[in-house]
């Protein structure tokens, strides 16, 4: 079953409509779902599909060349193993010459660091042919810092030579509720969306007819689970000195979030910690934030991006026991007593969606164009505050609570609201309360009276 990616799919039909030569660049984190996507785009079209392996600049031209002879089925000049890289271009480019074709080129950073002159040699046949070519080429890349620096950056050879690129992000709240239509309830389906991170693959692993709970179990807490292993083996295959990355991870996962007090907690130097942050956040692990609208990097903060990331390092390690004793309804016991304040941040997330969402729709009380957290001190409370989202434009500010809680929300959550948004001088103010349980009936006569207030349930989802 193909879920979601209509956007990508459209962008790529639209592209592939023109007849002219096309250069797309594919990219986003591993099992995002950017395999299914193209094979989805290539279906009933003529296309040469080529994955390469991480191995050799030999192993690999070998594959290529199997995969153009089997597409050109006898193309005169065609041989099972061509003689280069240059024969085997040159064989796809004059294909394409007199009828469409998608050339795709899966995980094409292991081909370029098997052959490195891969990407300069690209340069040349797109140079040279794209003018009357029909080639639908697409390069595909799950490392993010290669696709945008050795790929997309300045410093590429095929820098200029794209004609679109599109990063595959992980599905948001509303794709994955397609995903488990009828399968689960809205807040298990949201549970899942916190634990999975939206990431196609992972939402795979979760079994028709079983619980959540079931799942969670089987999944991740299980010596044989897929999930078990999976962050750190994703952070092997990223990142040299993995007992680093993964102890930072952790740390961020238990609420560190300045780095002197991450770099405290892992026993590191800042300034290493610094460096050992940077390349998380550009293999899209970690994001570095500042408060809504602020730049004072004395309020910077890490957080992990990935909700899977999030909910695996909070609780795995430290069940690792139980699991390995396989006591995985006794690990579960303690992680559910947790899950109400997990959930709050992926809550956050869904809300801001939402949001999104209402503003593309003309649906909120005015046009917004940047939205965020915001955090800092309040000089009047002489304590510090949060606003779990900001939106505005130049002269509206829209201000928003999130509780994930077990109670109906109460008048208390808008007074707060409204009492630190005076910390904000805008023209005109809008409040928006986000409760998983509902709203006191105190609360739903306030917001009447007051007029520009908005109060959103779960089930408003």
């Amino acid at each position: 079953m193909f879920v979601g990616r209509q956007p990508e799919l459209e962008d790529l039909s639209r592209l592939y409509d023109t007849g002219k030569f096309q250069c797309v660049i594919i990219y986003g984190r591993r099992r995002v779902g950017k395999t299914a996507l193209i094979n989805e785009f290539i279906k009933g079209k003529d296309a040469i599909f080529f994955t390469s392996r991480e191995t050799n600049a030999k192993e690999n031209l070998e594959g290529l060349s199997r995969s153009i002879f089997r597409f050109s089925n006898g193309f005169p000049g065609a041989s099972p193993i061509y003689t280069g890289y240059e024969a085997a271009l040159e064989a796809v480019f004059l294909l394409a010459e007199k009828r469409r074709i998608i050339f795709a080129i899966d995980e094409y950073p292991y081909l370029a660091a098997g052959y490195n002159g891969i990407s300069s040699l690209l340069q040349v046949y797109i140079d040279k042919y794209k003018d009357n070519s029909k080639l639908f080429l697409i390069l595909c890349g799950s490392s993010l810092s290669f696709m945008e620096n050795q790929v997309l950056g300045y410093q590429s050879p095929l820098y200029g030579r794209r004609t679109a690129q599109i990063k595959v992000l992980p599905f948001d709240y509303l794709q994955t509720g397609e995903y488990f239509a009828d399968r689960y309830n809205p807040a298990d389906t949201a549970l899942l969306y916190g634990v999975t991170g939206g990431i196609p693959l992972y939402m795979s692993l979760m079994e028709q007819g079983l619980s959540v709970e079931e799942n969670i179990k089987r999944s991740f807490l299980s010596p044989s689970g897929y999930m078990y292993e999976e962050p750190s083996n994703l952070i092997k295959q990223e990142c040299r000195e993995p007992a680093q990355y993964n102890a930072i991870i952790k740390a961020i996962a238990d609420g560190a979030s300045r780095l002197s007090s991450i770099a405290s907690k892992v026993g590191l130097e800042t300034a290493l910690c610094s460096s050992y942050l940077s390349r998380l956040i550009t293999i899209g692990i970690v994001s570095k934030e500042s408060p809504f609208r602020e730049n004072s990097s004395k309020k910077t903060i890490y957080r992990l991006v990935d909700s899977m990331f999030r909910f695996w390092y909070r609780f795995i390690p430290d069940c690792i026991s139980m699991i390995q004793q396989r006591e995985a309804d006794l690990a579960y016991a303690l992680i559910r007593e947790q899950l109400p304040a997990f959930m709050g941040t992926v809550f956050e997330d869904m809300c801001k969606q939402y949001l999104w969402r209402q503003n593309a729709t003309n649906q909120t009380p005015f046009l917004f164009t940047d939205a965020g957290r915001w955090w800092g001190n309040h000089p009047i409370k002489r304590a510090e505050c949060e606003i779990d989202i900001i939106a505005d434009n130049k002269t509206d500010g829209l201000f928003a609570e999130c509780k994930w809680t077990s109670e109906p929300v109460g008048s208390d959550a808008l007074a707060m609201l409204i009492e630190n948004s005076e910390l904000f001088h805008y023209r005109k103010k809008y409040y928006y309360l986000f409760a998983r349980t509902g709203f006191t009936e105190a609360l739903v006569s306030e917001a009447a009276r007051l007029g520009n207030v908005f109060l959103i349930s779960f089930d408003d989802f």
